[in-house]
């Protein structure tokens, strides 16, 4: 302690520059968690957080008893993997073939044109899924109708959603996650390429012998954080692309979605609480079992 505040008047304008983002995160991140708490309690509101009763797992068991539990966790977590398998393949993709092209006004246009849908809203984004599957005037049956075609109602087919979902996600962000990929190959050595070039390699060769494996530990990395919020399910993504459509819960209904709508409809605090004090809960242990893994085949990619 005694070394601590020496720092602290040695150093003391930093820490007063420090001192606001410090409170911030303390403030907003830090002291909800108390909030915890609630997980275990038979909420009252007259009683509020801490008055309220002790039910001890009551809230855990009635979430899995009913079902509700392992179905948004599997969602959760099958919608995640897709996603980040997609997402990411794709950015990988895109960015070799970028730092591939040759015309730079050509490549800066490309990288602008694929970056743009990071910007659109996921409100704007859900505007354009009900008008390509809108039933009565969406894109798609119109298209149907003029080739003399039957329509078709998408929002009664709950099998086509993870399809959808998994196309707009990755459409939307693999723009933004292929910039990092760019960055890394861009640091790349051009004398290697340079090299590989005069010995008569192919672009494919160069592309499987030099930059796949120079930003390896760029895509493990990314990996690695996108895992540990395997259970994080992308609330704006899920709600303004499925919406209130009962028909499509079983197939689209995630952890985050399940929490906001109880929370509308029944407002039972407790439970809500214990399905998110689960998730936060869950994500902490997959991040650390899998830096483990890792960090047991290579310490050098591992996070921690």
């Amino acid at each position: 302690m005694k070394d601590f505040i020496e720092e602290v008047k040695r150093n003391k304008a930093l820490f007063v520059m420090a001192a606001p983002a410090v409170i911030l995160v303390l403030v907003m991140q830090y002291l909800p968690m108390t909030g915890l708490v609630l997980a275990f309690k038979n909420y009252r509101y007259d009683m509020g957080v801490f008055g309220s009763d002790w039910n001890g797992f009551a809230n855990f068991s009635y979430l899995f008893s009913s079902g509700t539990g392992w179905l948004i966790t599997r969602n959760t977590i099958l919608y995640n993997l897709l996603n980040l398998i997609t997402s990411q393949f794709l950015a990988v993709l895109i960015a070799i073939f970028i730092t591939e092209m040759n015309g730079k006004i050509f490549k800066k246009l490309s990288q602008s044109i694929i970056f743009l849908p990071y910007f659109i809203s996921w409100v704007i984004v859900g505007v354009f899924v009900y008008n390509i599957f809108n039933y009565e005037t969406g894109l798609l049956n119109g298209m149907l109708a003029s080739m003399g075609l039957d329509p078709v109602n998408m929002y009664d087919k709950p099998g086509a959603w993870p399809v959808i979902i998994c196309v707009f996600n990755s459409w939307k962000w693999c723009g933004y996650n292929s910039v990092i990929y760019i960055a890394a190959i861009t640091g790349v050595d051009a004398e290697i390429y340079e090299a590989a070039s005069i010995d008569g390699a192919t672009i494919f060769q160069r592309i499987r012998a030099i930059t796949l494996p120079s930003i390896k530990p760029t895509i493990i990395t990314m990996l690695l954080l996108q895992v540990g919020r395997i259970l994080r399910g992308d609330f704006e993504m899920f709600y303004q692309i499925v919406g209130n459509n009962g028909q499509l819960y079983n197939a689209t209904d995630v952890i985050d979605t399940y929490v906001f709508r109880s929370l509308l409809q029944n407002s039972n605090i407790g439970m809500t609480a214990a399905a998110s004090f689960y998730q936060s809960t869950l994500c902490f242990i997959i991040i650390v079992v899998v830096n483990a893994v890792v960090k047991r085949i290579d310490e050098e990619y591992a996070l921690f």
